[in-house]
């Protein structure tokens, strides 16, 4: 099972918490970090990788934990956290180490490119699907979600749609929707993924772990999807294709 911890708080790191170890030196690597944490106890893993994911912040499955590079500079008892999300027995002890740990402010490097802008052909569409997110808002939210930017992408080809979370850099949240995703299979399938996007973006607004677990299944059958990350989709009789739709960070996320 995947297990995942996505950043709710933002913030300034704190110099004063750029202290750590055993050497009073800070880890570089995810090979000293690794290290460290298995001086700490951590057991269950034996790779490490460091990600810049802005949403998802430490995750970990099949013997191997990502953890966002912002936590190389992490005091140690936020790293005693990381390993008791890891290793802990009972739902209250990760629940206690989850709390620490998102609390630690990482500062998230800002994205390298802007983002994709819609193509002057698409924005009918992006329009339209706007006014779906509306309709849905009110349908399955009770009107609370936030109204966010709809992207149509020619870019995104694997995966369906995609919801961003805002940034600390200032980009606001948007959702994506893959063009060749409407034009392979449908409007109806496309507005699936736009509400399979809304949420995540609950998720994101109301503060819970944004991935495909519990609290997303639970919701996801409560506004009427389907409950699962990965879906099959009939291109044609007789032949099906299998489907990822991604929401955020991240994992965070």
């Amino acid at each position: 099972m995947l297990h995942a911890l996505t950043r709710f708080f933002r913030g300034r790191r704190d110099i004063a918490q750029l202290e750590l170890g055993f050497d009073g030196t800070a880890p570089r690597t995810a090979d000293e970090l690794l290290a460290r944490l298995q001086r700490l106890g951590l057991r269950r893993i034996d790779r490490l990788k460091l990600t810049r994911n802005r949403n998802v912040m430490v995750s970990f499955g099949g013997g191997a934990l990502r953890v966002h590079e912002g936590y190389l500079t992490a005091p140690e008892t936020v790293l005693q956290a990381i390993v008791a999300f890891v290793e802990g027995k009972s739902k209250a002890e990760r629940r206690e180490a989850q709390q620490i740990i998102i609390l630690h402010p990482v500062r998230t490097p800002k994205a390298a490119s802007r983002r994709e802008r819609t193509h002057p052909e698409d924005v009918e569409i992006a329009e339209q699907l706007r006014a779906w997110h509306a309709r849905y808002n009110t349908r399955h939210f009770q009107g609370a979600l936030t109204p966010v930017a709809i992207r149509v992408s020619r870019r995104m080809k694997s995966r369906l749609g995609h919801y961003t979370a805002a940034t600390p850099g200032g980009e606001p949240a948007e959702i994506a929707i893959s063009r060749a995703h409407l034009r392979k299979h449908g409007w109806q399938e496309t507005l699936h993924t736009l509400l399979h996007e809304m949420v995540h973006q609950w998720q994101d607004e109301a503060r819970h772990t944004i991935d495909h677990g519990a609290t997303f299944r639970a919701k996801a059958r409560e506004v009427g999807i389907a409950p699962y990350a990965r879906r099959v989709l009939a291109t044609r009789p007789g032949r099906a294709e299998g489907s990822q739709s991604i929401g955020r960070r991240a994992a965070r996320g």
